[in-house]
């Protein structure tokens, strides 16, 4: 286990080790769990825009505590009323899938959050081929009355 903690971000971005580190995240211990989504914050943008680490993000949300989703979702959003990594991740081939996983797995208060950031963008937002897959989760969420996009 030690070996696999040791080498968790290459193991993520590896065709075949990020299905090592998805198993870990989803059978191993919490504090394995936790060891993994530490490694990882600090990069989550760039590994959500990658091939096989998207895969691995998308992991740590479904299966991270809540404090580890909050982490995640705040270097998300940035520091800026920009929200440059979320718009990036909107736009990009394997980001906007995890953004749609924030959206499935986020509290209320994280869910409001993050779709007042993307209401800002959802015009541009359409013009973008992966972009509209974020659009269609939006309303799909506002439809189900899960979200309210004012």
């Amino acid at each position: 286990m030690d070996e696999i903690l040791g080498s968790v971000s290459m193991l993520a971005q590896d065709q075949y080790g990020n299905y090592v580190v998805q198993h870990v995240l989803e059978h191993g211990k919490p504090h394995e769990r936790s060891a993994i989504i530490k490694e990882l914050t600090g990069n989550i943008v760039e590994m959500s825009q990658q091939k096989f680490a998207s895969n691995v993000v998308e992991k740590c949300l479904a299966f991270g505590s809540a404090a580890e989703r909050q982490l995640m979702v705040d270097e998300m959003l940035g520091t800026t009323d920009e929200n440059e990594p979320l718009q990036a991740m909107m736009k990009d081939q394997f980001g906007n899938y995890v953004v749609q996983k924030v959206l499935e797995t986020c509290d209320d208060r994280q869910r409001e959050l993050i779709l007042s950031r993307i209401k800002v963008h959802l015009t541009a937002l359409k013009k973008y081929t992966y972009g509209k897959h974020i659009v269609a989760r939006v309303e799909k969420l506002v439809a189900a009355g899960d979200a309210h996009v004012t």
